[in-house]
């Protein structure tokens, strides 16, 4: 994957504070490659927010933007020692800083992690909207395609662009609107400099993981549920006397008595 140009600052040199009103100047390096070709030294000087002088590396030169910038970068410009002393800058400094980027920052990178997932259409469009979020990635580019029937979707499709977690890593939100159809297959294909192949996620129209697990822990309550009850009847069943049989030897023992009294009384 193309690298694209980065830019770090370097130094803020100068600031001035004097009754609310601020001088301050700023040296930076824009880079693509660890290629001194490829790097442009920049250092700006500002006024209240307003940059009014520029040297750059690519015109070798200060360039002003004000009527007093470019008073100052006419003289500065009649300057050899300070215009060669500018233009050293994009090797002395810019080159081995850019070598530490790549070293340590640039040339690191951490895999996505993708989650394919359906969600509520938008009023008076098409029945069912797909969103392909990639987490966790880094470096920052990276690109997500769509696949209906492993042919390339660009209709219907959108993206949040690239966004900051905060903490190095990025995210990125990709939706895709259409039409369901029977027996199709969609799939949202990641490509990132982590990966050694693109990452091919499939779509499952089955019932989401979610709602699966919340079935099953449904379902295993009420088996459990079931179980206990069952228990706790037959335990009520083997404990406690049956009324029937209590009125059964109730009734033999009145019989019994009955016939005692009747051989006690006389004739």
């Amino acid at each position: 994957m193309a690298s694209s140009s980065v830019t770090f600052l370097l130094l803020f040199i100068i600031v001035h504070l004097a009754d609310g009103f601020m001088h301050y100047s700023m040296k930076h390096c824009a880079f693509n490659s660890t290629e001194l070709k490829d790097i442009e030294y920049i250092h700006s000087f500002y006024y209240n927010k307003l940059e009014y002088l520029r040297f750059s590396s690519s015109l070798g030169k200060f360039v002003g933007y004000t009527e007093f910038g470019v008073k100052t970068a006419e003289q500065w410009n009649n300057d050899p020692a300070m215009v060669n002393n500018e233009r050293a800058q994009k090797e002395v400094y810019c080159l081995p800083n850019t070598e530490i980027w790549y070293r340590n920052v640039l040339s690191k990178s951490v895999m996505p992690y993708v989650v394919l997932h359906s969600t509520a259409p938008p009023p008076k469009q098409h029945p069912a909207v797909l969103v392909c979020s990639v987490y966790d990635f880094y470096p920052k580019q990276i690109k997500v395609i769509w696949f209906r029937d492993e042919q390339e979707v660009t209709s219907g499709v959108s993206s949040t662009g690239v966004m900051e977690n905060g903490d190095w890593y990025y995210q990125i939100h990709s939706s895709l609107v259409y039409t369901p159809r029977n027996g199709e297959k969609i799939s949202c294909v990641v490509e990132h400099a982590s990966l050694k192949e693109p990452l091919r996620t499939y779509w499952d129209p089955s019932m989401p993981k979610s709602d699966k697990e919340k079935i099953a822990i449904g379902a295993s309550a009420l088996i459990l549920g079931l179980v206990f009850g069952l228990a706790g009847f037959i335990y009520y069943r083997n404990h406690t006397p049956d009324p029937f049989l209590l009125d059964s030897k109730k009734s033999k023992n009145t019989i019994k008595g009955s016939k005692d009294i009747f051989w006690i009384l006389p004739n």
